[in-house]
């Protein structure tokens, strides 16, 4: 059966998260096609039939904009993009328009015959849900990163340019980068994450020197990044920013709201440090340690370091 499907993100860097799915849901003789901002990444050029790429800086709204378009000209049936926060509010917007059922951050998908069956958290991950729908329904899916594998099928892409842009009501008058911290947090198999424990932006190097010691990257909760700004917000761990799956994950002065949770629920190991024995990070935690961070970590640091030496 023939299902086109169109794969977008704003950020080139994680299209081929998805890729995945829509090879699951195209069919026998669909298209898959891309749309994205210009990239010379060769990986990102071999997964699509057709990919198209603006050269320019988009608002979200242009985006939708031209996927809504893009929707009704190519006879799209399913609408697939990583799930970040700016592809989730464009997906939104185009899932509105045409009446589509929005399924978001799907961490599986299974075929079952004659329909899909996907799951995601729930209750801050407390929860998983299962939504089955027919094949034969037209929907948008949004899939979180790093869970399903990337491929390459070295296809031999049709490369086109985005050069019909739409006017909105909002101009755009330039874009400037937001200060980034350089690490993939997402990518990382150990993250040190900081919470309101720590008291001061100076003390952050307690566990900067702890995430050096076992090659890891260190992440923040929501107050850190948000309200503090005593780290980029590239570093912000939680359901409204990033979603981690390292081997290990360290939560230090963190009290464990179900935000944060969410964030780090698929972490293979969780240790958490925290001087209040009733914190809700323990609920979660593979491994406790009830301690004033400011006494354990240079301990625990200098631990690591000796057994490391021998």
């Amino acid at each position: 059966m023939k299902r086109n499907i169109l794969v977008f993100s704003e950020d080139p860097r994680v299209i081929n998260e998805a890729v995945y799915i829509a090879n699951i849901l195209k069919g026998n003789e669909g298209k898959i096609f891309g749309v994205s901002k210009l990239t010379e990444d060769n990986d990102v050029l071999s997964n699509f039939d057709e990919i198209h790429f603006a050269k320019e800086n988009l608002i979200p709204e242009q985006w939708a904009k031209f996927l809504i378009k893009f929707y009704k000209e190519n006879e799209i049936q399913y609408l697939v993009s990583p799930h970040t926060v700016n592809n989730n509010d464009i997906i939104a917007y185009v899932s509105a328009k045409y009446n589509l059922p929005m399924i978001s951050n799907a961490t599986s998908i299974k075929d079952n015959d004659a329909t899909l069956i996907f799951s995601r958290q729930v209750l801050g991950g407390r929860g998983i849900s299962y939504i089955e729908v027919e094949k034969s329904l037209k929907l948008s899916v949004t899939v979180p990163i790093k869970v399903y594998p990337r491929i390459k099928l070295d296809k031999q892409s049709l490369i086109k340019e985005i050069t019909e842009i739409e006017k909105t009501k909002i101009t755009s008058k330039g874009f400037e980068e937001i200060k980034k911290s350089g690490f993939n947090i997402e990518n990382a198999d150990v993250v040190v994450g900081i919470g309101r424990g720590f008291k001061s932006k100076e003390d952050i190097k307690l566990a900067q020197d702890l995430a050096e010691v076992l090659n890891g990257v260190i992440g923040c909760s929501r107050p850190i990044a948000a309200d503090y700004g005593w780290l980029p917000n590239d570093l912000w761990i939680g359901i409204s920013s990033k979603i981690i799956r390292p081997k290990l994950y360290i939560a230090v002065g963190i009290s464990g709201a179900p935000q944060h949770v969410s964030g780090i629920m698929d972490s293979k190991i969780i240790v958490a440090i925290n001087k209040d024995k009733n914190a809700t990070i323990f609920k979660y935690a593979d491994y406790g340690v009830v301690a004033d961070l400011y006494q354990f970590l240079p301990i625990f640091t200098r631990k690591i370091k000796e057994n490391l030496k021998k």
